[in-house]
């Protein structure tokens, strides 16, 4: 049922307000500042699955409303990716976010988001991070997350913002960009949440055959591995390559396996191992067709 409140039309699916243009977003978020309540942010491109309602539910707890975004962005995806067969599912979307208590959804589509077209619009740049790990195979990734990040950041013009663990360098390029650029938003970063046999959620999932996702689970039982194998004094070069043999043992076409300071995510040498440094192992590697992320944190304590 479409609600009509002067100029702004809402879509009322209680309790979740969807809206669809920048207009109606900032009058409801005018209302909220007005009553001197805070609001927290959950930009998502749909398809949502516990993961996403685990960040949501953070949100609530961070501040009196909630916001979340529902919208698949172009410039996210390579000419040879999956714009085109992203899982879209509106519907059952908004059903699973009724249950979390969200205030509202915002629901843009690309000619709000790029009036004069995706390649014509002004771009973010997060220089470094963007250009190395992930980077390196998908270029041009971060800038199209930092890009949107920001323009729905300026729409939206939350207090808090939360992203997932399981995109970790994301999460550092949008870290970097709020800084760089002073935005006033405060970002939090949500554990990964897991299968029961490990393999981190994630929207791709749907798209693995019952036999790549019996297999799946060896990439986080692979970073279970590299950790074991570095407390055990493994030198780092080739505990990766070990592991890398370990996926592909399993039928994965790997993208990397590499241990790195969490804070930089620059290469993690011997003399970071073992000094309460935190690290992270990050890996990409393909099952088939489908594409799989995931990572792990961990400290390794001084024996001093």
């Amino acid at each position: 049922m479409t609600l009509i409140r002067g100029s702004l039309a809402f879509y009322n699916i209680m309790p979740v307000t969807v809206c669809h243009n920048i207009e109606s977003l900032r009058a409801r978020v005018k209302q909220w500042r007005n009553n001197n309540e805070t609001i927290a942010f959950v930009p998502t491109m749909g398809n949502l699955h516990e993961g996403h309602l685990s960040l949501v539910d953070i949100a609530r707890q961070k501040a009196g409303r909630v916001v979340v975004s529902i919208y698949v962005n172009p410039l996210q995806f390579a000419p040879d990716e999956d714009f085109d067969s992203y899982p879209r599912t509106l519907d059952d979307d908004l059903k699973k976010l009724q249950t979390r208590g969200v205030d509202l959804v915002f629901t843009p589509d690309s000619a709000m988001i790029y009036p004069h077209g995706e390649q014509q619009c002004s771009f973010v740049e997060v220089p470094v991070l963007s250009h190395i790990i992930e980077g390196e195979f998908r270029p041009g990734f971060f800038r199209g997350v930092a890009t949107v990040v920001l323009k729905l950041f300026n729409m939206v013009q939350p207090d808090i913002a939360v992203f997932g663990e399981k995109d970790f360098q994301q999460l550092l390029v949008i870290r970097q960009m709020v800084a760089d650029l002073d935005l006033p938003v405060e970002i939090i970063g949500g554990p990964i949440k897991r299968e029961s046999d490990g393999l981190a959620m994630s929207s791709r999932n749907n798209y693995l055959g019952a036999e790549e996702r019996e297999k799946s689970r060896y990439l986080s039982e692979t970073l279970l591995a590299f950790r074991r194998q570095i407390e055990k004094g493994v030198a780092i070069e080739q505990a990766e390559t070990s592991c890398v043999k370990m996926l592909e043992s399993q039928g994965f076409a790997v993208d990397y396996v590499t241990l790195r300071q969490v804070k930089s995510l620059q290469k993690a040498t011997k003399d970071d191992v073992g000094l309460n440094n935190e690290l992270i192992i990050l890996a990409a590697a393909k099952i088939g067709s489908t594409r799989l992320i995931d990572n792990l944190k961990f400290v390794i304590e001084s024996s001093t």
